[in-house]
């Protein structure tokens, strides 16, 4: 019972610095201002023609957006929880879910993941550490960790530094590679692998890939900084001087995707880490990103309602729409191909 306090007393923390504190990383940015689009005066199409739709784990999705995994185990992150749910299935966007861990050891917590009947038809992620198969956990929770969700795939997250930072963090990361590919190969459902904001180089994305892995989330610096979320929480004044070296650590969102796919990368990639508008999304996706994830830049219209997500969604889907016509992109295969989309002189 105290470790599932522990646990709720750290989501709602999260959520509180989230919301009040700067915890973006500095001297850091996600790299997609480097990028400028070459505007095509004469696009020759029609702008109420375009098609923005795409297709992930096997359901229909409006435009290419994802709602990144942010919380869950408190009740004020199950209301977080269902407007975000509420606004996807309204919008045909992807969800991930936060680290679904405490449903498994708290029954009393297990609703503020269930968020199935709110949002029937998108794809919904589930979530777990990927440093958990090192601490008593393997294809069977796994397994209650969809049944309990109903998602469509799982996704492990790597998040190295924030466990050291964390006040008791698992930080045994050794060994893992086997062990998320007997995940990989043993679930039922698509897995993915995700960073929580400091990138997945080039070279891990077709290691992982060759693990099994059915997509990747970039996750890549510019946006959150965990290390800095951690050191307000710290108590031990040791790890909060040392937590600020680390506020300029990871590797940029755009650099992220341009060397996954330049190592060979050929799966689902999603581009998220600091992602905060349609253009950023359409120059991931020219750069060679299929989706593009949103979190802490949705969480104070998730803690409001659904209906201003809903407005924040409409925005981010319309500046897309306007940036594809803007190059004369019809569809996301034209947006990906795109030659229009080059480096700031």
């Amino acid at each position: 019972m105290e470790r599932n306090q522990s646990i709720q007393n750290r989501k709602a923390e999260h959520i509180r610095i989230s919301l009040e504190e700067d915890v973006s990383g500095r001297n850091t940015t996600t790299g997609f201002e480097a990028y400028q689009f070459i505007h095509q005066a004469l696009p020759e199409m029609d702008f109420n023609e375009m098609d923005m739709s795409t297709t992930f784990l096997g359901r229909t999705l409006k435009a290419p957006f994802l709602i990144s995994s942010m919380t869950g185990g408190t009740e004020e992150a199950f209301k977080i929880n269902k407007n975000l749910a509420h606004a996807a299935e309204e919008r045909g966007w992807a969800m991930g879910l936060g680290s679904t861990r405490a449903a498994l050891e708290s029954d009393s917590i297990a609703h503020t993941f269930q968020i199935r009947k709110y949002a029937p038809s998108i794809p919904i992620i589930a979530n777990l550490g990927a440093v958990q198969l090192n601490y008593g956990y393997g294809l069977e929770e796994c397994r209650r960790i969809i049944d309990l969700t109903e998602a469509d795939a799982l996704v492990l997250h790597l998040n190295t530094l924030q466990e050291v930072f964390q006040t008791g963090g698992n930080t045994n990361f050794k060994g893992l590679a086997l062990k998320i590919e007997a995940i990989c190969s043993g679930l039922d459902v698509p897995v993915g692998i995700k960073e929580v904001g400091w990138g997945i180089h080039g070279e891990l994305t077709q290691q992982l890939e060759g693990m099994g892995a059915s997509f990747i989330d970039v996750a890549g610096s510019g946006g959150t900084s965990w290390s800095q979320v951690e050191k307000l929480r710290a108590s031990d004044p040791l790890l909060k001087s040392a937590a600020e070296a680390f506020a300029d650590w990871g590797i940029p969102t755009a650099e992220c995707i341009q060397e996954a796919r330049q190592n060979g990368y050929k799966g689902t990639l999603i581009s998220s880490g600091g992602m905060t508008s349609g253009v950023d999304t359409a120059k991931a996706i020219a750069l060679g990103a299929d989706l593009a994830g949103f979190g802490r830049s949705l969480l104070q219209d998730a803690v409001s309602s659904a209906g201003n997500l809903i407005q924040t969604f409409s925005r981010m889907e319309l500046e897309l729409r306007i940036a594809m016509f803007g190059i004369g992109a019809r569809t996301l295969t034209d947006l990906r191909n795109t030659p229009h989309l080059r480096k700031r002189q």
